[in-house]
């Protein structure tokens, strides 16, 4: 693209239905996923001061926002469980032992404290075009379900969770 011309080369947006989720800890959570966001990602800009203004400098930590997910529940509450019992493990509500079965996991097998999360962004075509990768993320808060019989039609349940990770990565596929 030349600066006289400056026409994108893909016209196409960006649709908000064409993702693929994937989390190592919870397959189960993967199939029904409903929504998911890419987080915000700020630098804190400390202020330099001087005798006439404050002038911000950049920062150099990076605060990454977390990453929420919406998924429908299976009546089997297996993608429910599997978040509710990572949480559940990570808080040792009962004794330490929970924490330390955790701990304990190898992280190359998903089933430690931290799991890895994957979301493939698609192109119009439904091809991976983009992978955002979230580096060592656990749950830090999980819905709870409501179940009501005033509804006039079948609103199936819905869940959602809240991750925090170390950082992510956005590669081009």
């Amino acid at each position: 693209m030349s600066a006289i011309d400056n026409t994108p080369v893909n016209k196409n947006f960006l649709s908000p239905l064409n993702f693929k989720f994937s989390i190592k800890r919870s397959p189960h959570v993967n199939f029904f996923i409903q929504k998911v966001n890419i987080p915000s990602i700020n630098l804190v800009s400390p202020n330099y001061p001087n005798p006439f203004v404050k002038a911000p400098i950049p920062g150099e930590h990076l605060d990454y926002g977390t990453l929420e997910i919406t998924y429908k529940v299976d009546e089997d509450l297996q993608n429910y469980l599997e978040v509710h019992n990572w949480i559940k493990a990570l808080g040792k509500p009962k004794d330490f032992s929970e924490y330390k079965e955790i701990q304990d996991k190898k992280s190359w097998t998903g089933d430690g404290i931290y799991s890895d999360i994957s979301v493939m962004v698609l192109s119009s075509t439904k091809m991976a075009n983009y992978e955002v990768v979230y580096i060592d993320a656990h749950p830090i808060s999980l819905s709870g379900i409501v179940f009501n019989t005033t509804d006039p039609d079948v609103n199936y349940i819905e869940a959602s969770a809240v991750f925090k990770y170390t950082y992510y990565d956005i590669s081009k596929i």
